[in-house]
């Protein structure tokens, strides 16, 4: 279920209603069958791969923390192995089947064959959820839960089942037992959030979408030509970036009006002033999964201190899809990240750090865009020589002025907190932001079916 759809906007009411209205010891039950509910919208069957990891994962933390030894190593290895493994057949089978097969293509073997999967939406978000879970186990710092309901909401919990943010047990599973009365501020302050988040994705990312995907599209029949190639390339951060942390606002919205509280997915990572400043304000709970799991689990600083870098964003890039671009784009940050280490930039400020940043983080993102490696160099090429058509429709002067003042909008909010400073306006000034939202919703916003979130695919 998308949460940009008519049938969210009846399924939130109905599941919160029900939510507050049910005693407590009945609520998880609630939540369990909305999220199941909220995921079968998709591809009912699907459901059946996560309860098959659930079930895994749940008898994996009891044995973990009831045993000794290497024993507890083995029982960590079950259950990574069965996510892993899940993972890498329905999003990477094909990929690398693919390459194996160019190897024999060139020895004359026969071809291995390519198998007809649909990847499950939110695939590797939940696997790494899943993950979490049983290391947590295994490292001591969470005890294995026994009420398999509460475990299996933890994987399935709807507001961040499919694109996170990505959790640790010992944030959310005590939150589903603890009874959360209805509060007023609590409740107007998560409908703020979604209604923030809502705005970035229909209003601002999905009408840049418009601009930028067109240009995508015709990169290799010549019709993207019509459209200005830098002006693309500059845009796409704004619209993954609007796009992907709107979902997380409304995931953490929606949480949080029924008492829930998910971590922060962003942090204003576009006023970055460095590649590494960057990823400590962007995706946020992938960041620190990485970092906790597989950069600290290789020796962290201490050891092969570079490797480790570039062992972490190579992994970062392949996570977010099965292709070639991915990889080149977790190496692009990888590199910069050491070179800022190694000449010291990593705590400059100012105005050219920002700029050399932007452009970094706008070039690096032309292969993430692009479907493959042919895509990507055309599009360095036609920056060459870009083609400037102030007047294509598909991004008119309205939505440009739009763009730029949430820009200046979300400036204003990165130097304080969000829902304080916003609480804190002159009453006239706060209900117009409101009404001007609304308004900006209704008559600017791109409604459909097809606008579907860009993370929904990894």
């Amino acid at each position: 279920m998308l949460f940009n759809s008519i049938q969210f906007l009846i399924f939130f009411p109905v599941v919160t209603t029900l939510y507050f209205a049910l005693p407590q010891r009945f609520r998880w039950v609630l939540l369990l069958v909305a999220s199941c509910y909220f995921y079968m919208a998709f591809i009912p069957v699907y459901i059946l791969i996560l309860l098959f990891t659930i079930l895994i994962d749940y008898f994996a933390g009891i044995l973990i923390e009831q045993s000794v030894g290497k024993r507890r190593k083995q029982l960590l290895a079950v259950s990574i192995v069965a996510n892993v493994g899940v993972l890498a057949v329905f999003k990477y089978y094909n990929f690398f089947i693919g390459d194996i097969n160019a190897v024999l293509g060139l020895t004359g073997a026969s071809q291995l064959s390519y198998w007809n999967l649909i990847l499950p939406i939110g695939l590797s978000f939940h696997t790494f959820q899943a993950m979490s879970y049983t290391i947590e186990v295994y490292r001591g710092n969470y005890p294995a839960e026994r009420h398999l309901g509460y475990y299996a909401l933890y994987v399935l919990y709807y507001p961040q089942l499919v694109a996170g943010p990505i959790e640790r047990p010992q944030n959310v599973i005590h939150q589903f037992k603890t009874k959360h009365e209805f509060d007023y501020q609590r409740v107007v302050d998560g409908l703020k959030l979604m209604a923030y988040g809502f705005f970035k994705k229909i209003v601002i990312a999905d009408n840049l979408a418009a601009y930028v995907d067109s240009y995508y599209a015709g990169i290799h029949t010549g019709a993207g030509l019509e459209i200005n190639s830098l002006v693309a390339v500059a845009l796409f951060p704004i619209q993954i970036y609007c796009d992907f942390s709107g979902y997380s606002d409304i995931a953490l919205g929606a949480s949080r009006v029924m008492g829930i509280e998910l971590m922060k997915n962003f942090n204003f990572p576009l006023f970055s002033h460095s590649v590494t400043e960057y990823w400590r304000r962007w995706h946020l709970s992938l960041s620190t999964w990485f970092r906790d799991y597989l950069y600290f689990s290789l020796g962290g600083n201490k050891k092969h201190r570079y490797r480790n870098v570039m062992i972490v964003f190579l992994t970062s890039g392949l996570w977010h899809g099965a292709n070639w671009t991915y990889v080149i784009w977790g190496a692009i940050h990888g590199c910069f990240q050491i070179l800022e280490d190694l000449l010291n930039l990593r705590q400059n400020k100012g105005f050219i750090p920002f700029l050399g940043t932007t452009i970094v983080i706008s070039l690096a993102f032309i292969f993430f865009r692009s479907t493959d490696l042919s895509m990507a160099f055309q599009v360095f090429a036609n920056m060459v020589s870009p083609h400037f058509d102030w007047h294509n429709p598909l991004l008119s002067k309205k939505i440009m002025l739009v763009t730029a003042l949430f820009l200046a909008g979300e400036y204003w909010l990165s130097q304080r907190d969000y829902l304080p400073a916003l609480n804190g306006l002159r009453k006239p000034l706060r209900y117009g932001l409101y009404y001007a939202l609304i308004l900006a919703v209704i008559f600017l916003g791109r409604f459909g079916t097809g606008n579907q979130f860009i993370y929904f695919q990894f």
